[in-house]
């Protein structure tokens, strides 16, 4: 395993960091701690969780994966891992977390800091990060700005504009939570260009934490991040945790071999709407094609694509079960041909960005 600074931090992190989205729903916690013990033993000492989590979110279920990896926590050398967490922002439907919650203020992000902390039983979170932002952006499988959606009547120009948090007063509760040493540095998800440099423009001006890091989805049908935030993460010094590197299990080819396939697409319908586009079959079907005519696995080829571009920092990877854990971390040792790579842009630009 490899290791890098995480942005401008002082964070030493894996190159391949756990995800634990499926604690407390797919996995149980026996399976979440045996996944834990193996990725620590394999060199990552990089756990990204969120209050969230497990996912789908659901009332029953909302921080059942903390609870997992605080049990897990409790037992390791605390310094030895990088703990990264989120707190939930508005407008997603979730009426189970803290009442929406209604926005990014203080009190909701210092009422989620603090469940955080007794949940995952430790006394601080090395990266907290917004889970997305609170204004009115693009995400989850939406593509384009829609301005309409910043006015309360849903039209555009139209009866009053949503408020918002501004992020400036964000910037300044996380601060507080830095100072009081149960944040060691902070970072974004689920971002757009704009939101990063202000972030960052912000953060400088009023001498208050620098973004570390910005957590997108990023994959081989997924490569938004290439058109403008690359730019911004090289000139800013932030880094990338790119997550959703197997585009939920399509690029492994198991639902091109079997649509009926167990995994999240078949047993969660509706969710993950990025993928239901028209696009993503045929091209997953030619990235697996690809990566069979070079003696690949799709998921080899899928993953080394993603762990070895050079602005991403680094990768979050789930599983359900060791076997896929295995293969997933064992993937990192595989290098792309400069043969593969332009194989790949060419699909890429025959069949550019069908889940965005």
């Amino acid at each position: 395993m490899e290791f890098t600074k995480l942005g401008n931090s002082a964070l030493n992190v894996s190159k391949v960091c756990l995800g634990t989205m499926t604690y407390g729903d797919q996995n149980t916690e026996a399976e979440a701690h045996e996944q834990l013990d193996y990725a620590l033993a394999r060199g990552i000492n990089f756990i990204d969780t969120a209050e969230m989590y497990p996912v789908p979110p659901k009332a029953d279920t909302y921080t059942r994966t903390e609870s997992m990896v605080g049990t897990w926590l409790k037992k390791q050398p605390r310094d030895k891992i990088i703990l990264a967490g989120k707190v939930s922002g508005p407008r997603r439907g979730l009426d189970w977390i803290r009442g929406g919650p209604p926005s990014l203020d203080r009190a909701n992000i210092r009422a989620a800091i603090e469940g955080s902390l007794q949940r995952l039983q430790t006394d601080y979170i090395d990266l907290y990060q917004l889970h997305w932002p609170e204004r009115n952006v693009p995400m989850f499988g939406q593509y384009q700005f829609d301005p309409a959606g910043e006015f309360e009547s849903g039209v555009y120009q139209q009866g009053e504009q949503k408020a918002w948090v501004s992020i400036q007063n964000q910037l300044e509760t996380l601060a507080e939570l830095v100072q009081e040493g149960k944040v060691r540095y902070v970072g974004l998800s689920n971002e757009q260009p704009w939101g990063v440099m202000e972030f960052v423009r912000i953060a400088k001006a009023y001498n208050l934490p620098h973004i570390a890091s910005v957590q997108n989805c990023y994959n081989l049908i997924n490569r938004g991040m290439e058109f403008g935030m690359a730019e911004v993460l090289y000139r800013e010094q932030v880094g990338l945790l790119a997550y959703s590197p197997l585009a939920f299990g399509h690029l492994t080819a198991k639902y091109i071999d079997n649509p009926e396939a167990k995994g999240r697409v078949t047993m969660f319908l509706g969710y993950a709407q990025r993928y239901k586009k028209p696009g993503v079959f045929p091209a997953s079907a030619a990235y697996a094609k690809l990566a069979r005519v070079h003696g690949l696995t799709p998921t080899q080829l899928a993953l080394s694509f993603v762990y070895h571009r050079w602005f991403v920092s680094s990768t979050i990877i789930g599983a359900t079960t060791m076997t896929q854990l295995k293969e997933n971390i064992d993937a990192w040792d595989t290098r792309l041909s400069p043969e593969v790579m332009q194989e790949i842009e060419h699909l890429h630009l025959t069949m550019m960005n069908p889940a965005p």
